[in-house]
């Protein structure tokens, strides 16, 4: 029922998924007259489908705080809770985000060893598709938390995208080792002392994104936010102006006509349906976040990636790498020198 077209989307979106995926089976959770409309003239989707009907739904302007009181029963409260109870494996929205995160944090809880969960966006680049974290979901995050997110991010990244052995940066005002803030240092020598299943790459800058310099850029949900926001305001703003340019004149129609093959693949190329869908990592149980304004094969996107996620081992190494963490933690606490006592 989320996003800014509710079922008129996200049901057209079952039905591309249904098509592309035929073992793929769906607990649709709603208004079941609404639901049923889309799903009459969609026979992919009716097939695979099966109606949870609720006519409660959190509103896509909903503070996080009021959607958990009053949210039980909800369609994103039944969609979560079915992963809880094993009746799903994972959960797809593409509904008021601040609302989704508090509901399936209360629900799923957070995975053994991780402190906060991280939304991971998949940023098209020069080399490929770069998993960012955090891009929202906490506004600031320690040294232990980015190298927490790092971790998820190299299983992400390699669960969606097919990277081998990710590579790792975190986001920094320069690459120099006395650079940034003393989290983002602390981050650096956490994952510069232990072995993780990831290949770290030290500090990484802003014009690294695009570049595509490593597979994963962790950074906290503040920064993150921000850096998305913008890229999606300069997408927007060179689609407009390109459309201005080539159609402010016969001449300028002419280009545009001999370059429509090379427009076509950029527009595909920039298109974020094909990347839509950012897991909130770390909780206990798989749910993924579709853009609000998503269509029909960008929510079918958001789905394929929690498909994906559910049939990878995308939780056990994260497990295995964060019992590495916490072992090299306690070594660490093991030789620091009690207080008081000189070194």
């Amino acid at each position: 029922m989320g996003g800014d077209h509710g079922p008129s989307v996200t049901i057209p979106g079952v039905d591309f998924a249904a098509r592309a995926a035929p073992d793929l089976r769906f607990l649709l959770h709603g208004d079941e007259v609404r639901i049923n409309a889309e799903l009459a003239r969609l026979p992919a989707a009716k097939a695979a489908s099966e109606v949870r009907h609720t006519d409660k739904a959190i509103s896509m302007d909903e503070k996080p705080a009021q959607a958990m009181r009053r949210g039980k029963g909800a369609s994103v409260w039944n969609a979560v809770e079915a992963v809880k109870t094993g009746e799903a494996t994972a959960a797809v929205s593409a509904g008021n985000t601040g609302a989704l995160m508090a509901i399936s944090k209360l629900i799923l809880r957070m995975a053994e060893g991780i402190a906060r969960p991280a939304i991971v966006a998949s940023w098209p680049t020069l080399n490929g598709v770069t998993a960012v974290l955090d891009v929202g979901a906490n506004v600031e995050s320690d040294a232990e938390q980015l190298v927490e997110f790092a971790i998820m991010g190299a299983a992400f990244h390699h669960a969606i995208h097919g990277s081998l052995r990710p590579t790792v940066g975190l986001l920094n005002v320069g690459s120099e080792e006395e650079k940034g803030h003393e989290e983002v240092r602390g981050a650096h020598a956490l994952l510069r002392a232990t072995t993780f299943d990831l290949d770290y790459r030290g500090f990484v800058e802003g014009n690294d994104i695009a570049k595509g310099t490593v597979d994963v850029i962790v950074t906290d949900g503040f920064t993150g936010n921000i850096a998305l926001k913008t890229a999606e305001g300069l997408a927007r703003f060179f689609a407009t102006e390109l459309r201005a340019t080539f159609t402010s004149g016969p001449l300028e129609m002419i280009g545009a006509l001999f370059a429509s093959a090379g427009l076509g693949r950029m527009r595909k190329r920039m298109d974020p349906g094909a990347v839509n869908g950012g897991p909130l990592l770390g909780l206990g149980g798989i749910v993924v976040k579709s853009h609000g304004s998503a269509d029909a094969r960008g929510f079918a996107s958001a789905i394929r990636v929690a498909a994906e996620l559910a049939r990878s081992d995308f939780a056990g190494e994260i497990d295995r790498n964060i019992q590495r963490l916490t072992a090299s933690l306690s070594e660490t606490a093991d030789v620091a020198p009690a207080k008081g006592v000189a070194e």
